[in-house]
């Protein structure tokens, strides 16, 4: 790569841009969606901002205390939920919003009203600020059915239903991965610019990987198709090469790194969590969208990630989700436990 070359370029393809050209494509749309995700992407620079300000905030009173005017300060999740709440509703482009911070979902005053669902989980991983480890925001967008009155029946829809799925991470850089129903893109924050730039263009994920993701600190509680898979990963028997362990705890950080390299992450249900651990709407499904637009797979353990109906907004399920040809082991050896 030419370094002194992208310094120069001037031909820059920013989010916005990149989306307009999308919507280009489609001479019957009137915009909507391109606004709506400015607002999303505004949201995610502003939580960008905060995070990095993170390790601040103690030191200068900020984080769950009060500050001079008698104010108590909000929890960055606390915040990053506020944030995303008030620019998806001042957007006037959504109808329901389903935050992982919030019991119900939110019903945006018909006056303000749009004909978009947003799930999201606003700051996945927040337990992770304090020690610096890669945190983010996961967000799913569905079209409502019901334009007149929508209802819950808009949000509780399979995952194939959505029209885009995204995350940003918030690390050592700020990236913006995003699929709008072809392909993946990611895009990375200049903060000079204050833009997100074009720097992953249509990623694939590899169709083998050599990485394997999971807390195997709960395989004591585990079923025996995980158990028999990640033995294999160790101790493969036809003489390939184990598979590394990798396991950071951030679901955002964990499926960035497989969906760049390949591999597998694995959430399985176990005999602590007979229904799974994340969440089917704002988790699971943005996750399994991604994986799937890059050549990937997303399985529950009992059938594709993305066919599943939730019955609440806060459903949980088991994943499986990663390279192809990995989760084809999985599937065979939940297969198997079938037949027996």
């Amino acid at each position: 790569m030419d370094h002194a070359a992208d310094a120069n370029r001037t031909d820059l393809m920013t989010i916005m841009r990149f989306v307009l050209n999308e919507q280009s494509k489609h001479p019957e749309s009137r915009g909507d969606f391109t606004i709506l995700l400015s607002h999303i992407v505004l949201g995610c620079k502003f939580v960008c901002s905060a995070v990095n300000k993170a390790g601040l905030a103690k030191l200068i009173g900020l984080a769950g205390e009060t500050n001079v005017q008698g104010e108590e300060q909000k929890k960055l999740d606390v915040l990053s939920n506020d944030v995303f709440v008030k620019a998806l509703i001042s957007s006037g482009r959504t109808c329901i919003l389903v935050s992982e911070e919030d019991e119900e979902a939110t019903f945006v005053e018909p006056s303000q009203r749009g004909r978009y669902v947003v799930v999201f989980d606003p700051l996945d991983g927040s337990s992770n600020i304090d020690c610096g480890v890669s945190i983010g925001t996961i967000f799913g967008i569905y079209m409502v059915k019901h334009s007149n009155e929508p209802t819950l029946d808009d949000v509780l829809q399979p995952g194939e239903n959505m029209v885009a799925a995204g995350y940003c991470m918030y690390g050592s850089s700020c990236t913006f991965v995003l699929s709008t129903g072809v392909g993946v893109n990611g895009f990375t924050l200049d903060p000079s610019l204050g833009e997100f730039i074009l720097t992953h263009p249509d990623i694939k994920i590899p169709k083998k990987g050599k990485i394997y993701s999971v807390n195997e600190g709960n395989a004591k509680n585990w079923d025996g198709p995980t158990a028999k898979y990640v033995e294999k990963c160790k101790f493969p028997k036809d003489g390939s090469s184990s598979k590394s362990l990798r396991y950071i705890g951030s679901m955002v950080a964990d499926v960035h790194r497989t969906l760049l390299y390949g591999g597998i992450f694995l959430y399985p249900a176990d005999k602590k969590s007979p229904n799974g651990k994340l969440r089917v709407l704002y988790e699971v499904f943005p996750m399994s969208f991604l994986m799937e637009r890059a050549g990937g797979q997303a399985f529950t353990g009992k059938q594709r990630a993305l066919e599943l109906v939730p019955k609440n907004v806060h459903e949980r399920s088991p994943i499986f989700l990663g390279s192809y040809d990995d989760v084809e082991e999985i599937k065979a050896l939940y297969a198997a436990e079938v037949k027996e």
